[in-house]
């Protein structure tokens, strides 16, 4: 069967020779002598000690379902134990990750299997996480590289993809969800074939073993007609024959990269990482050392601990090539080094790659402000950020000369917008301006700009549509191509980051939401000009108040309303989209006047069509220059910088004359 499909898709011209030849190979003698060996683990199965240990990070696109599998793994190593794991993606322990749907933040945890233990970390599978994926690849060796088998690989799959062969890690490719109806397995294996070969992988990286998945169901098998489908055994079994122990010196002295950190409110901060070389006993004075090698701190180990299941236990010792968290250091961080005294050299650490986007965040100066949240001040918002920039090193922080707001750094609107959803939820008030991109200057000092790829998957009646808006804004078609029944339409371009932002609502309302847009940082290339912006102009409130039906009633055809009847509303406060380009001024306020002749009625009695409900990150891509995001922990309003309506006047007129 093997060879005949090889054969069959040899004569397809649909890809090429070298794809081919490697599928011949994949699919001949060698894949079933591969397939012998693995479900006979007496021929592989390692002595003793750090031999029995895997480190394994599953990486994939988002919604692939990493987190599903990891579930499935320790359902089914942990009823080998005699327990049981309950719930539907464990690993996501956030209230953001468990209302979205999504992984945010890497998380470790560690199973039991035949004589073996596999250290297997969840990373997250949106592009804008990208700098958790890379600083996990450190801990590792070996990846599972999981991929939808009807959506194929997508962009953040050769994003992790490019990282792991980089780091010339063992690769086990995970083809899952294979019970869709929309499956196409073997087209997707090619996919990967292909991908590996842009990327260059070199022969050692090309003979990688494949595991066919439904992780929502609970079974893997390496042969999709043979093999019965029961359990996730066969990928256990694949990760224990394929990935190597670590390469670590138990007898050199002790040495351990930082890689993830967290806080402890009674052991302050918690540094996760591998043990790279030698061994260490709680009570040990350790020193830190920075990426340049400069003496950070001296401190001694007052907790180990490391991932069993789902839970931490304290551990006496700790040996190399495991992954453990260790607690005692109150200044050392994500990429420092913990090391014996005697030790003057730190471990390496990839840099990141740089962010893209930036926004201001600056103390809210609404009329409202201080009504809804706790804490208000610059000095609460700047230690905050800081936090959070020692632990999230994809974020860049800079503060202001004003002493009010700050810089951040990240890499897309999500990410920025979740930092700034956790900051609401926490008492903070403040204000947010439009994201910026980050641009560069080559040695010639000419602009440069970061080009992302964009893949939209689309229904084909809308394929046209997608091709002429992105074109219009400065992107150029990289790929097109249509599924075999004709009815989706996969467009790959090359655009702007700052054409993207706020593409999103746009695109999903103009496909009447069929469109599914994923993005990833191609390059810095040169700047390519000015677009036309294609958002309407606003509604702005002209005087404070609570808004009323009545008011709201009259307003409904100048365009799209913002606002519920009931919410209270000050001057300058952006409360709809006009249905005009330009600028609308109205009063959400006003009331119906008691006369001598009738009542002035109830607004109760008054129907609004729905109003539009604008999320943090929309609303952080939807405010242009002169305008801000006022967040709250109990409201997002949009509002214009200047409020006055004269003032605002006055600085268009100069900003004319100016030109």
């Amino acid at each position: 069967n093997h060879h005949l499909i090889a054969f069959r898709l040899f004569f397809s011209h649909k890809y090429s020779t070298t794809t081919m030849l490697h599928s011949v190979f994949r699919r001949g003698g060698v894949r079933a002598l591969l397939t012998r060996r693995v479900t006979h683990p007496r021929f592989f199965c390692a002595p003793t000690g750090i031999q029995k240990l895997r480190n394994v990070a599953i990486i994939a696109h988002v919604d692939h379902g990493k987190t599903t599998l990891v579930d499935r793994l320790l359902q089914d190593t942990n009823a080998l134990l005699g327990n049981q794991v309950h719930g539907e993606r464990v690993m996501d322990s956030g209230d953001l990750e468990k209302e979205r749907g999504i992984t945010i933040l890497s998380k470790c945890t560690s199973v039991l299997f035949e004589d073996h233990r596999i250290n297997i970390v969840d990373t997250p599978g949106h592009a804008d996480f990208g700098g958790e994926v890379e600083r996990i690849l450190n801990m590792v060796d070996g990846v599972l590289l999981l991929v939808d088998a009807a959506e194929g690989p997508m962009a953040q799959t050769k994003f992790v993809l490019m990282k792991a062969l980089k780091k010339s890690l063992k690769l086990i490719v995970v083809i899952n969800k294979v019970d869709r109806n929309e499956e196409r397995v073997e087209d997707t294996e090619m996919e990967i074939l292909e991908l590996f070969e842009e990327l260059k992988a070199n022969e050692s990286q090309m003979d990688f073993p494949v595991c066919y998945a439904s992780a929502r169901n609970g079974w893997s098998v390496l042969d999709l007609e043979k093999d019965e489908r029961k359990s996730m055994i066969p990928i256990l079994r694949t990760i224990i024959s394929h990935i190597p122990p670590p390469a670590c010196d138990l007898n050199a002295p002790f040495r351990f990269l930082a890689t993830l950190m967290s806080h402890n409110d009674h052991l302050g901060r918690f540094l996760t990482g591998r043990v790279a070389s030698g061994r260490i006993s709680t009570g040990t004075i350790l020193k830190a050392l920075n990426l340049k090698g400069e003496f950070v701190e001296e401190g001694k180990v007052m907790k180990i601990l490391a991932h069993r299941g789902l839970k931490q236990e304290s551990l006496d010792e700790a040996v190399a090539g495991d992954i453990v968290t260790i607690a005692g250091f109150s200044a050392a961080s994500v990429s420092d080094t913990l090391c014996a005294l005697e030790v003057e050299e730190p471990l390496e650490s990839d840099p990141i790659d740089p962010p893209t986007l930036e926004i201001r965040i600056s103390v809210n100066s609404s009329p409202l402000q201080g009504k809804e949240g706790t804490k208000l001040t610059s000095a609460q918002i700047g230690e905050r950020l800081r936090k959070e920039n020692l632990t999230n090193v994809a974020l860049d922080l800079e503060g202001s000369g004003d002493g009010v707001s700050f810089s951040v750094k990240g890499r897309g609107e999500l990410q920025l917008g979740i930092l700034l959803e956790q900051m609401r939820r926490e008492g903070f008030e403040f204000e947010v301006g439009p994201p910026q991109v980050v641009f560069r200057l080559d040695e010639n000092g000419k602009k440069l700009e970061p080009i992302e790829e964009v893949q939209i998957d689309v229904d084909s009646a809308y394929s046209s549509l997608v091709i002429e808006k992105l074109s219009s804004r400065k992107g150029e078609l990289n790929e097109l191509s249509t599924s075999e029944d004709g009815k989706r339409t996969k467009i790959s371009f090359f655009s702007p980051s700052r054409s993207l932002i706020g593409f999103s609502r746009e695109l999903k309302n103009e496909t009447r939401g069929t469109a599914v847009m994923n993005r990833i940082l191609h390059a810095y290339e040169p700047f390519r000009g000015t677009f036309p912006s294609t958002r309407k102009g606003c509604m702005i409130a002209t005087s404070p108040g609570r808004s009323t039906a009545y008011a709201l009633a009259s307003l409904e055809s100048r365009g799209k309303l913002f606002i519920p009847r009931q919410v209270d509303v000050y001057a300058g406060m952006i409360f709809g989209e006009s249905s005009r380009d330009l600028d609308f001024e109205g009063s959400p306020v006003r009331q119906k006047k008691l006369t001598n002749i009738r009542a002035a009625g109830s607004d109760e009695f008054i129907k609004l069509s729905p109003h539009r409900e604008i999320l943090l990150e929309e609303a952080i891509s939807y405010v242009q220059e002169d305008e801000l995001v006022e967040v709250t922990p109990k409201s997002i309003r949009l509002r214009k910088r200047i409020l006055d309506g004269d003032e605002r006047r006055k600085a268009r007129k100069r900003a004319k004359n100016q030109k």
